[in-house]
Protein backbone atom coordinates (compact mmCIF):
# COMPACT_ATOMS: atom_id res chain seq x y z
CA UNK A 1 0.00 0.00 0.00
CA UNK A 2 1.45 3.12 -0.48
CA UNK A 3 -0.60 5.51 1.96
CA UNK A 4 -4.27 5.66 3.75
CA UNK A 5 -6.57 8.22 2.72
CA UNK A 6 -9.97 9.36 4.43
CA UNK A 7 -13.21 10.14 1.47
CA UNK A 8 -15.78 11.81 3.48
CA UNK A 9 -19.04 11.01 1.85
CA UNK A 10 -18.11 7.71 0.35
CA UNK A 11 -20.73 6.68 -1.04
CA UNK A 12 -22.01 9.76 -2.83
CA UNK A 13 -21.80 10.20 -6.75
CA UNK A 14 -17.72 11.82 -6.46
CA UNK A 15 -17.13 9.66 -3.08
CA UNK A 16 -18.25 6.52 -4.50
CA UNK A 17 -15.18 7.25 -7.67
CA UNK A 18 -12.92 8.73 -5.11
CA UNK A 19 -12.79 5.19 -3.42
CA UNK A 20 -12.76 3.46 -6.80
CA UNK A 21 -9.94 5.13 -8.21
CA UNK A 22 -8.01 5.51 -5.05
CA UNK A 23 -8.12 1.86 -4.38
CA UNK A 24 -6.93 1.17 -8.24
CA UNK A 25 -4.25 3.19 -7.33
CA UNK A 26 -2.64 1.20 -4.26
CA UNK A 27 -4.36 3.93 -1.69
CA UNK A 28 -5.33 2.21 2.08
CA UNK A 29 -8.66 3.95 1.90
CA UNK A 30 -11.12 4.85 4.48
CA UNK A 31 -14.44 5.64 3.46
CA UNK A 32 -17.25 6.24 6.01
CA UNK A 33 -20.54 7.44 4.66
CA UNK A 34 -22.28 10.08 5.89
CA UNK A 35 -24.17 8.20 8.08
CA UNK A 36 -20.87 6.54 9.53
CA UNK A 37 -18.79 10.05 9.51
CA UNK A 38 -21.02 13.17 10.56
CA UNK A 39 -18.90 15.80 9.93
CA UNK A 40 -21.26 18.38 11.47
CA UNK A 41 -20.40 16.96 14.40
CA UNK A 42 -16.35 18.03 15.75
CA UNK A 43 -16.29 15.25 18.33
CA UNK A 44 -16.94 12.95 15.74
CA UNK A 45 -14.62 13.97 13.02
CA UNK A 46 -11.72 14.48 15.82
CA UNK A 47 -12.11 11.11 17.04
CA UNK A 48 -12.15 9.42 13.44
CA UNK A 49 -8.78 11.13 12.80
CA UNK A 50 -7.04 11.13 15.26
CA UNK A 51 -7.31 6.85 14.87
CA UNK A 52 -5.62 7.55 11.45
CA UNK A 53 -2.03 7.78 9.83
CA UNK A 54 -3.62 10.09 6.83
CA UNK A 55 -1.56 11.40 3.95
CA UNK A 56 -4.21 13.55 2.79
CA UNK A 57 -8.35 13.70 3.48
CA UNK A 58 -10.53 14.64 0.81
CA UNK A 59 -13.78 15.84 1.60
CA UNK A 60 -16.92 14.44 -0.82
CA UNK A 61 -19.43 15.61 1.84
CA UNK A 62 -21.92 17.58 1.08
CA UNK A 63 -25.86 19.03 0.88
CA UNK A 64 -26.26 19.46 -2.86
CA UNK A 65 -30.09 19.62 -3.32
CA UNK A 66 -29.94 23.40 -4.74
CA UNK A 67 -33.55 23.51 -4.64
CA UNK A 68 -33.98 21.88 -1.31
CA UNK A 69 -31.28 24.10 0.40
CA UNK A 70 -33.90 26.80 -0.16
CA UNK A 71 -36.02 25.25 2.39
CA UNK A 72 -33.47 23.44 4.53
CA UNK A 73 -31.11 26.05 5.21
CA UNK A 74 -30.01 25.02 8.45
CA UNK A 75 -29.04 21.87 6.79
CA UNK A 76 -27.03 22.91 3.82
CA UNK A 77 -25.52 25.53 6.10
CA UNK A 78 -24.02 22.64 8.45
CA UNK A 79 -23.05 20.47 6.21
CA UNK A 80 -21.75 22.99 3.67
CA UNK A 81 -19.93 25.16 6.01
CA UNK A 82 -19.76 24.02 9.35
CA UNK A 83 -19.04 20.71 8.85
CA UNK A 84 -15.90 21.89 6.26
CA UNK A 85 -14.67 24.02 9.50
CA UNK A 86 -15.15 20.94 11.52
CA UNK A 87 -12.44 19.02 9.41
CA UNK A 88 -10.39 22.07 8.99
CA UNK A 89 -9.76 22.44 12.43
CA UNK A 90 -9.10 18.81 12.52
CA UNK A 91 -6.54 18.21 9.68
CA UNK A 92 -5.18 21.19 11.32
CA UNK A 93 -4.15 20.01 14.52
CA UNK A 94 -3.14 16.77 12.60
CA UNK A 95 -1.01 18.14 9.86
CA UNK A 96 -3.35 16.36 7.57
CA UNK A 97 -3.71 18.46 3.87
CA UNK A 98 -7.68 18.79 3.11
CA UNK A 99 -8.61 18.71 -0.36
CA UNK A 100 -12.54 20.01 -0.38
CA UNK A 101 -15.04 20.21 -3.76
CA UNK A 102 -16.74 23.26 -4.43
CA UNK A 103 -19.23 24.58 -6.89
CA UNK A 104 -19.33 27.31 -9.72
CA UNK A 105 -22.62 28.29 -7.25
CA UNK A 106 -20.55 30.54 -5.75
CA UNK A 107 -20.77 33.03 -8.43
CA UNK A 108 -23.89 34.77 -10.18
CA UNK A 109 -23.17 33.60 -13.32
CA UNK A 110 -23.43 37.05 -14.50
CA UNK A 111 -19.73 36.84 -16.53
CA UNK A 112 -20.00 36.48 -19.88
CA UNK A 113 -16.46 34.38 -20.41
CA UNK A 114 -15.34 31.73 -17.68
CA UNK A 115 -14.76 32.11 -14.15
CA UNK A 116 -11.01 32.24 -12.87
CA UNK A 117 -10.48 31.96 -9.45
CA UNK A 118 -9.92 35.35 -8.85
CA UNK A 119 -13.20 36.39 -9.98
CA UNK A 120 -15.53 38.08 -7.39
CA UNK A 121 -17.74 35.22 -5.56
CA UNK A 122 -21.51 36.35 -5.25
CA UNK A 123 -23.65 33.52 -4.97
CA UNK A 124 -27.37 34.09 -5.41
CA UNK A 125 -28.90 31.08 -3.84
CA UNK A 126 -28.80 29.07 -0.63
CA UNK A 127 -26.93 26.15 -1.56
CA UNK A 128 -24.12 28.80 -3.10
CA UNK A 129 -24.06 30.62 -0.34
CA UNK A 130 -23.77 27.84 1.99
CA UNK A 131 -20.79 26.28 -0.20
CA UNK A 132 -19.12 29.78 0.07
CA UNK A 133 -19.18 29.93 3.65
CA UNK A 134 -17.44 26.21 3.62
CA UNK A 135 -14.40 27.42 1.56
CA UNK A 136 -14.16 30.54 3.61
CA UNK A 137 -14.11 28.10 6.59
CA UNK A 138 -11.58 26.38 4.96
CA UNK A 139 -9.13 29.18 4.06
CA UNK A 140 -9.31 30.81 7.21
CA UNK A 141 -9.06 27.30 8.83
CA UNK A 142 -6.26 25.73 7.06
CA UNK A 143 -2.85 26.77 5.29
CA UNK A 144 -2.95 23.44 3.56
CA UNK A 145 -5.70 22.64 1.35
CA UNK A 146 -6.97 22.77 -1.98
CA UNK A 147 -10.37 23.60 -3.10
CA UNK A 148 -11.55 22.37 -5.94
CA UNK A 149 -14.34 24.03 -7.81
CA UNK A 150 -16.85 22.29 -9.90
CA UNK A 151 -19.44 22.21 -12.29
CA UNK A 152 -22.67 20.16 -13.70
CA UNK A 153 -21.40 16.89 -11.99
CA UNK A 154 -22.65 13.80 -13.03
CA UNK A 155 -21.49 9.95 -13.25
CA UNK A 156 -23.03 6.59 -12.72
CA UNK A 157 -24.04 6.71 -9.34
CA UNK A 158 -26.16 9.06 -7.44
CA UNK A 159 -28.98 11.71 -8.73
CA UNK A 160 -27.81 13.83 -11.59
CA UNK A 161 -29.12 15.34 -14.84
CA UNK A 162 -28.14 12.60 -17.25
CA UNK A 163 -29.65 9.47 -14.62
CA UNK A 164 -32.85 12.11 -14.81
CA UNK A 165 -32.65 12.42 -18.48
CA UNK A 166 -32.90 8.85 -18.99
CA UNK A 167 -35.55 8.22 -16.29
CA UNK A 168 -38.07 10.86 -17.86
CA UNK A 169 -37.48 9.53 -21.29
CA UNK A 170 -39.10 6.13 -20.06
CA UNK A 171 -42.57 7.85 -19.81
CA UNK A 172 -42.47 10.58 -22.04
CA UNK A 173 -41.63 11.28 -25.84
CA UNK A 174 -40.97 15.04 -25.62
CA UNK A 175 -39.06 16.82 -22.58
CA UNK A 176 -38.49 20.57 -22.27
CA UNK A 177 -34.88 21.74 -21.45
CA UNK A 178 -33.46 24.96 -20.61
CA UNK A 179 -31.69 26.47 -23.09
CA UNK A 180 -30.08 29.65 -22.27
CA UNK A 181 -27.87 27.96 -18.99
CA UNK A 182 -24.04 27.70 -20.26
CA UNK A 183 -21.82 26.04 -18.60
CA UNK A 184 -19.57 22.76 -18.75
CA UNK A 185 -20.91 18.62 -17.48
CA UNK A 186 -17.77 17.16 -15.23
CA UNK A 187 -17.95 13.41 -14.64
CA UNK A 188 -17.35 12.08 -11.06
CA UNK A 189 -14.78 9.87 -12.44
CA UNK A 190 -12.82 12.87 -13.84
CA UNK A 191 -12.82 15.03 -10.38
CA UNK A 192 -11.79 12.08 -8.60
CA UNK A 193 -9.39 11.25 -10.90
CA UNK A 194 -7.75 15.10 -10.30
CA UNK A 195 -7.86 15.48 -7.17
CA UNK A 196 -5.48 12.06 -6.19
CA UNK A 197 -3.44 13.69 -9.34
CA UNK A 198 -2.95 16.69 -7.32
CA UNK A 199 -2.03 14.46 -4.26
CA UNK A 200 0.34 12.54 -5.75
CA UNK A 201 2.32 15.62 -6.68
CA UNK A 202 5.31 16.33 -5.61
CA UNK A 203 6.35 18.05 -2.60
CA UNK A 204 1.98 17.24 -1.82
CA UNK A 205 1.84 18.24 2.36
CA UNK A 206 5.03 20.84 2.33
CA UNK A 207 4.22 24.28 3.33
CA UNK A 208 5.18 25.60 0.09
CA UNK A 209 3.09 23.72 -1.83
CA UNK A 210 0.63 25.29 -4.09
CA UNK A 211 -2.00 25.37 -1.72
CA UNK A 212 -5.27 27.24 -2.49
CA UNK A 213 -8.43 27.22 -5.13
CA UNK A 214 -8.56 26.07 -8.45
CA UNK A 215 -11.38 25.25 -11.17
CA UNK A 216 -11.37 22.12 -12.90
CA UNK A 217 -12.14 23.18 -16.52
CA UNK A 218 -14.56 20.46 -18.77
CA UNK A 219 -15.29 20.73 -22.07
CA UNK A 220 -17.18 21.25 -24.70
CA UNK A 221 -19.08 24.15 -23.13
CA UNK A 222 -22.93 23.31 -23.87
CA UNK A 223 -26.58 24.38 -22.85
CA UNK A 224 -28.43 22.01 -20.76
CA UNK A 225 -30.36 21.83 -23.45
CA UNK A 226 -27.30 20.70 -25.76
CA UNK A 227 -25.93 18.77 -22.91
CA UNK A 228 -29.92 16.47 -23.04
CA UNK A 229 -29.30 16.19 -27.23
CA UNK A 230 -26.04 14.62 -26.38
CA UNK A 231 -27.45 12.18 -23.83
CA UNK A 232 -29.91 10.62 -25.70
CA UNK A 233 -27.62 10.87 -28.84
CA UNK A 234 -25.05 8.98 -27.18
CA UNK A 235 -27.54 6.69 -25.50
CA UNK A 236 -29.57 5.76 -28.66
CA UNK A 237 -26.30 4.70 -29.87
CA UNK A 238 -25.94 2.52 -27.33
CA UNK A 239 -28.90 1.16 -27.92
CA UNK A 240 -29.89 2.20 -23.93
CA UNK A 241 -33.22 4.08 -25.75
CA UNK A 242 -36.17 2.25 -27.26
CA UNK A 243 -37.56 5.03 -29.07
CA UNK A 244 -36.86 8.79 -30.16
CA UNK A 245 -36.97 11.32 -27.48
CA UNK A 246 -38.01 14.76 -28.54
CA UNK A 247 -36.10 18.02 -26.51
CA UNK A 248 -37.75 21.23 -27.16
CA UNK A 249 -35.67 24.10 -26.24
CA UNK A 250 -37.15 26.78 -23.26
CA UNK A 251 -36.18 29.87 -21.47
CA UNK A 252 -35.47 29.72 -17.51
CA UNK A 253 -38.41 31.76 -17.64
CA UNK A 254 -40.61 29.07 -18.99
CA UNK A 255 -38.83 26.88 -16.43
CA UNK A 256 -40.27 27.04 -12.82
CA UNK A 257 -38.10 26.01 -10.18
CA UNK A 258 -37.54 27.56 -6.38
CA UNK A 259 -33.54 28.85 -7.79
CA UNK A 260 -33.00 30.58 -10.88
CA UNK A 261 -29.37 28.35 -11.91
CA UNK A 262 -26.61 30.98 -13.05
CA UNK A 263 -26.84 31.90 -16.89
CA UNK A 264 -23.01 31.14 -17.29
CA UNK A 265 -21.24 28.56 -15.06
CA UNK A 266 -18.08 28.15 -17.44
CA UNK A 267 -15.25 27.56 -15.61
CA UNK A 268 -11.34 28.65 -16.39
CA UNK A 269 -8.79 25.93 -16.01
CA UNK A 270 -5.79 27.90 -16.84
CA UNK A 271 -4.82 27.67 -13.02
CA UNK A 272 -4.74 24.24 -12.63
CA UNK A 273 -3.39 23.02 -15.78
CA UNK A 274 -0.41 25.73 -15.41
CA UNK A 275 0.24 24.57 -12.03
CA UNK A 276 -0.26 20.95 -11.73
CA UNK A 277 -0.32 20.51 -15.41
CA UNK A 278 -4.32 19.26 -14.98
CA UNK A 279 -5.66 19.55 -18.73
CA UNK A 280 -8.69 20.05 -19.55
CA UNK A 281 -11.35 17.00 -19.30
CA UNK A 282 -13.79 16.39 -22.25
CA UNK A 283 -17.07 15.24 -20.83
CA UNK A 284 -18.48 13.83 -23.93
CA UNK A 285 -15.77 10.58 -23.50
CA UNK A 286 -16.71 9.99 -19.72
CA UNK A 287 -20.56 9.99 -20.21
CA UNK A 288 -20.80 6.65 -22.26
CA UNK A 289 -19.80 5.28 -18.63
CA UNK A 290 -23.06 6.53 -17.07
CA UNK A 291 -24.65 4.45 -19.36
CA UNK A 292 -23.07 1.18 -18.47
CA UNK A 293 -24.93 1.34 -14.68
CA UNK A 294 -28.29 2.69 -15.63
Amino acid sequence: MKNKILITGAKGQVGTELVLEANKRGYDVVGPASTELDITDAGQVRQMLEGLSLCAVINAAAYTDVDGAEEHQNIAYSVNAEGVGNLAAVCKQLDIPLLHISTDYVFDGEKESPYLESDETKPTCVYGASKLEGEQALQNGWQKHIILRVSWVFGANGHNFVKTMLRLSESRDELSVVNDQYGAPTAAKSIASCLLNIVERSKFGAADFPWGVYHYQSEPGVTWYEFANEIFEQADAQGILNKQVKVNPVSSSEFSAPVIRPSNSKLSGKKIQRVFDQPADNWKNQLSEVFKVS
